[in-house]
């Protein structure tokens, strides 16, 4: 249904997206996720036709709807796209029905027409009731509820999310969740949704892009990316908690950290950075030649166990334990690691394969993904 093919875009001397490619099926729930100014909402941008791409092209449904080296794009009312902002940008003069109806009006369709499908938006959004208020009258929750119930009342093909659940509170964003979920099954639209919230992007997603300075890092679904990170920074952006990295140094052939040779049957050449999930780590009562001594700095409860952090310099380690130490922060924490790490990554990200460690690791400059 969407078809990117190395996407670039400049601001000046700055390169927000450089070089991405991805192919979305139709009815996928995609989310572009990543840390503030990686390139998501630069990238949404362009696929609502907001901004030109400084180069690549963007697809839907097989029709070209921008090419950057042509600096043609088509404008954002004609791509049968639809799009939430994070502030929601009502219209304060209209009433809630009124607001859900203007974009109808713009398509010219029919008065009859208008009034029926304003209806059932607002009633597929359980805000039927609100149709007669105005923005200033109805709570945050509500008004995202009437932005949703305007960009799908004119029945788009794809619907685009700018981080929609931002403004509003912990509680009501897991609500909303589960809203837009059943919204993008009802409408059967290809969804496209922009966030910096690993949670919401793991909970939702069918596909997920993780974004890095500009670069898409690793596409897949969300139990791929968890499963197999195919870099360090999506190993270390996602999951709760996320997975742990130590930055070993050679050691007559095995690694070491911090004084302790860390247990493995790989070959280790070079520093690599070895990753551990916090499942696998334990605590060990007192040092010895197998544990890892580090400053304990908290422990918190997750479903019923805990985790629990160490810090050692730049290195954060977190084990999920069933009951936490009594320890007080500045204390000595002591942890024991598995027979192997869970994956190894080169200095530059990478990972490496786990039986042969390669020579020259591929460029992740290849970024074409597809599923």
């Amino acid at each position: 249904m969407i078809r990117i093919s190395n996407l670039v875009k400049h601001f000046g001397d700055v390169e927000a997206v450089r070089g991405v490619s991805l192919d979305v099926p139709q009815g996928a729930f995609l989310v572009l996720v990543g840390p503030s100014g990686c390139g998501k909402s630069t990238m949404l941008r362009m696929l609502a036709g907001l901004e030109t791409p400084s180069g690549g092209t963007i697809a839907f449904d097989g029709a070209l709807v921008s090419d950057g080296e042509r600096h043609w794009t088509v404008e954002a009312a004609k791509r049968n796209a639809g799009l939430v902002f994070q502030s929601y940008a009502l219209w304060p003069h209209m009433t809630v029905a009124g607001n859900v109806d203007w974009p109808l009006k713009v398509a010219k369709w029919g008065t009859e027409q208008r009034r029926d499908r304003v209806q059932q938006v607002l009633d597929l959004l359980a805000i039927g009731d609100l149709a007669e208020r105005f923005p200033n009258e109805i709570s945050g929750g509500q008004q995202q509820r009437v932005a949703i119930a305007r960009m799908i009342a004119p029945q788009p093909g794809i619907l685009l999310f700018d981080e929609p659940l931002s403004n509003l509170d912990a509680k009501l964003r897991v609500e909303m969740r589960s809203e837009l979920l059943k919204i993008h099954r009802a409408t059967g639209a290809t969804s496209v949704y922009v966030t910096h919230d690993q949670v919401e992007a793991m909970t939702m997603a069918s596909h997920v892009a993780v974004m890095n300075h500009g670069l898409v890092e690793q596409f897949g679904s969300p139990e791929t990316l968890v499963a197999e990170p195919a870099t360090a920074f999506v190993a270390t952006f996602l999951g709760t908690p996320p997975n742990n990295l130590i930055a070993v140094e050679p050691d007559d052939g095995g690694a070491r950290f911090a004084g302790c040779r860390l247990p493995t049957r790989r070959t280790v050449d070079r520093p690599v950075s070895f990753m551990y999930r916090a499942e696998d780590l334990k605590l060990a009562e007192a040092a010895n030649g197998e544990t890892l001594a580090l400053e304990f700095a908290e422990a918190s409860p997750i479903a019923g166990r805990y985790m629990v952090t160490g810090t050692l310099g730049e290195t954060r380690l977190t084990a999920v334990v069933d009951s936490p130490p009594r320890l007080l922060p500045g204390d000595t924490v002591h942890f024991r690691v598995p027979g192997e790490p869970a994956a190894v990554f080169a200095q530059s990200g990478e990972r490496l394969a786990q039986d042969h460690p390669a020579d020259h690791p591929e460029d992740r400059s290849v970024r074409g993904w597809a599923l």
